[in-house]
């Protein structure tokens, strides 16, 4: 190791760099495997990235309220990266409004269903209510999840987890999916993507297709709203 390198490995070690080093170095590693691959479903590279930092954890036992020091500044950036996708929604203004009423259609269908089916097998399984309203809210991004979980007596930590299952289950089982279903509209394929999976659905749309990734990050951003709202009237109902 040269001594210019291995000045910046003892700065960075001793500093919460490190880990947010690590995390942009997984995913650039991440993101050249899954070119390499051919954009396979299961090359996702956030899942490939995530893997090699789980592996790096355990290889140098390192707890992850260690990780998450440094991390948490890309964490920081999912709530503005969640704002951001208005733009995609204002840039397609014309075409949404064209179509609003199926769009509205399908983004209540589909935040209902992906509440109802979760918790319903959950509650069928005898899952306690924090686990309940934990996995409510899993087809949201991290941060709605978060905040939407803790007053209903839910775990934040936990939602986040199962909003990255969700994540990862979707972006490797949609295009598969969509190809067997035999659905050659872009739109309405990354407009499913983004409503069920989230920002990993959405990424993976991006691969696939600019049209599926700029419908899959609107049905995103609106099923954060939607899936608040939903939560807001739970109580009414009760």
């Amino acid at each position: 190791m040269s001594p210019d390198i291995y000045r910046i490995w003892v700065y960075l070690a001793e500093t919460p760099l490190l880990w947010l080093t690590a995390t942009l170095v997984a995913y650039v590693v991440a993101e050249r495997l899954s070119r390499a691959l051919g954009r396979h479903p299961l090359a996702s590279p956030t899942i490939l990235a995530a893997g090699l930092l789980v592996a790096l954890l355990v290889a140098t036992d390192t707890p992850y309220a260690d990780y998450f020091e440094g991390a948490q500044f890309v964490h920081f950036l999912l709530g503005p990266a969640t704002v951001a996708l208005a733009i995609p929604l204002w840039h397609h203004r014309a075409q949404v409004r064209h179509n609003l009423v199926p769009m509205l259609a399908a983004l209540f269908a589909g935040s209902v269903t992906a509440i109802v089916s979760a918790v319903g097998i959950a509650w069928a399984f005898g899952a306690p209510e924090t686990i309940l309203w934990s996995l409510a809210p899993k087809s949201t991004t991290s941060p709605i999840a978060m905040a939407l979980t803790e007053p209903f007596g839910g775990i934040p930590a936990l939602a986040a987890v199962l909003v990255l299952l969700t994540g990862m289950v979707g972006a490797i089982v949609v295009t598969p999916l969509m190809n067997l279903l035999r659905i050659r509209d872009f739109a309405a394929r990354g407009f499913a993507a983004g409503v069920a999976s989230h920002g990993l659905g959405t990424a993976r749309a991006f691969q696939v297709s600019q049209e599926a990734g700029t419908f899959a990050g609107i049905a995103l951003g609106l099923n954060g709203a939607m899936t608040a709202i939903l939560f807001l009237l739970i109580p009414l109902l009760l």
